[in-house]
């Protein structure tokens, strides 16, 4: 693989990652399918069709005769490739030219949305997201009371605004709307963008991300995923891929024997 065995010894340990283009090598070298060893989330970019494809960024700017900078520029969304470099690059990643401008797309963050399916599952109203909070983004920490919760609310408006029965009365579903100061206030209780609890009618893409990210941590702290590698992408796992997970991790918790002191 063109690699010293201290890399190889580094990799194995976890103290180091194989570059993305080194992935179907090793793939090669352990006789293992490359998806099987390295799966990937969602359709491929750039990045992952030249990896895929056992290329350096600089080897594929020597196939188009240019530098880095067009095959750097076009992978992380800043320039697209010129036409011309196209049809030399499809042929060297062994795909379509279609293929290539979809993954170009991608790299552009282009790409089709969750479906109603997936929207439906996050949570919406105020109390869903401050009881989802509570529960998956304090996992080693101590949660906030709502007398907590309530004071600094009313700290952030200046003045007293909520009071805890309030905030239980959001939590517990009883109240459902709240006006504009309260839902900033309630932000800055939890730590969270102000623009999280903003609408209560649509969760954007980006909330999604934000929300199985927390709950995906918390998983790692609580030792349930004890580590995870995928290939592609490199904006990070998708919510949807996040989501599967952290629900496989929820039924696996609940069928595996409970893990005695010390295991």
């Amino acid at each position: 693989m063109g690699v010293s065995s201290a890399a190889v010894a580094r990799w194995e340990n976890g103290d180091d990652h194989p570059k993305g283009e080194k992935l179907p090598a090793i793939a090669a070298a352990l006789g293992q399918p490359l998806d099987d060893l390295f799966p990937h989330d969602g359709p491929p970019d750039l990045q992952l069709l030249r990896c895929d494809a056992g290329l350096s960024v600089a080897q594929a700017a020597a196939i188009i005769g240019a530098s880095r900078v067009p095959v750097s520029n076009a992978e992380s969304g800043r320039r697209r490739l010129n036409d011309a470099y196209v049809p030399p690059l499809a042929k060297a990643y062994r795909v379509t030219e279609a293929v290539l401008l979809a993954a170009q797309d991608c790299s552009f963050g282009i790409r089709s949305g969750a479906s109603p399916d997936q929207q439906a599952s996050a949570p919406r109203t105020i109390g869903e997201k401050i009881n989802y909070l509570l529960e998956h983004g304090y996992v080693g920490q101590e949660v906030p009371s709502d007398e907590e919760i309530a004071r600094v609310v009313n700290d952030h408006a200046g003045g007293p605004v909520v009071t805890v029965e309030d905030i239980v009365a959001l939590r517990t579903g009883a109240t459902t709307d709240a006006p504009e100061v309260v839902r900033a206030g309630l932000a800055e209780a939890l730590q969270v963008d102000a623009a999280l609890f903003q609408d209560d009618a649509e969760v954007s893409q980006s909330a999604r991300e934000f929300l199985e990210a927390i709950r995906f941590l918390g998983s790692i702290q609580r030792g349930q995923i004890l580590g995870l590698a995928a290939r592609g992408q490199s904006e990070g796992l998708s919510a949807e891929m996040m989501a599967k997970i952290n629900d496989l991790v929820g039924e696996l918790k609940h069928k595996l024997p409970e893990a005695q002191d010390g295991d």
